[in-house]
């Protein structure tokens, strides 16, 4: 078994740009990514989250925080970059983690409307 870097990819949309809102979308999935994902917190090298430029109530970085076990992983909030006709409210988040778990083996949660986006991807994982 050789441990590795490896990263989990997912991304959400939020119904609003509230906190509440982006609250309940954040939440949501991190709760898929690590139900799916055998993550030992203190293994998470780092986490990136994006949000479109129309999210800006809440920074979700602010938001993991809360949750158990990432009040000491570096998180990082950045606005992803706009394109026109691209998917609204929509919230991405990029994790480097240190796992012996093959990359074929991890879980990437696409949520929501942002199921859209990697259809090959929720395709695969719905049929494990």
């Amino acid at each position: 078994m050789h441990w590795r870097v490896r990263a989990i990819r997912g991304a959400t949309t939020a119904s609003e740009n509230t906190v509440a809102a982006i609250r309940e979308a954040v939440m949501e999935l991190l709760d898929q990514l690590e139900a799916h994902n055998e993550i030992d917190h203190q293994e998470i090298i780092s986490a990136i989250f994006t949000t479109t430029r129309d999210l800006d109530a809440k920074f979700p970085a602010a938001i993991a925080r809360e949750r158990p076990n990432w009040d000491h992983v570096p998180l990082l909030d950045l606005q992803q970059m706009h394109v026109e006709g691209s998917l609204e409210r929509c919230i991405r988040c990029l994790i480097h983690i240190n796992t012996p778990v093959s990359q074929l083996e991890i879980y990437h949660p696409y949520l929501r409307q942002a199921k859209n986006l990697r259809p090959d991807w929720t395709l695969a994982q719905v049929s494990r």
